[in-house]
């Protein structure tokens, strides 16, 4: 359920910037934007890039994309 928040027009100008480097919508930017925030609260000690591996892998296992990995 979509939910309406008030947030600066400074934040929207940088959300819509960001989103169309990664062509991401703004809303879908700054969702992205909150789901990094929240995680790297969570696990203060992880750097933004292996936060951002671990979404990647979640999303490509929600999607299917399993592998097996093999040792050695």
């Amino acid at each position: 359920m979509a939910t309406a928040v008030r947030i600066s027009e400074e934040l929207v100008d940088e959300a819509k910037k960001y989103g169309r480097i990664d062509h991401r919508s703004l809303a879908g930017q700054i969702e992205h934007w909150a789901r990094m925030g929240k995680c790297a609260e969570e696990n203060p000690d992880l750097p933004y890039s292996l936060i951002k591996e671990i979404l990647i892998g979640l999303d490509e296992l929600d999607q299917g994309g399993k592998t097996e990995y093999t040792f050695g």
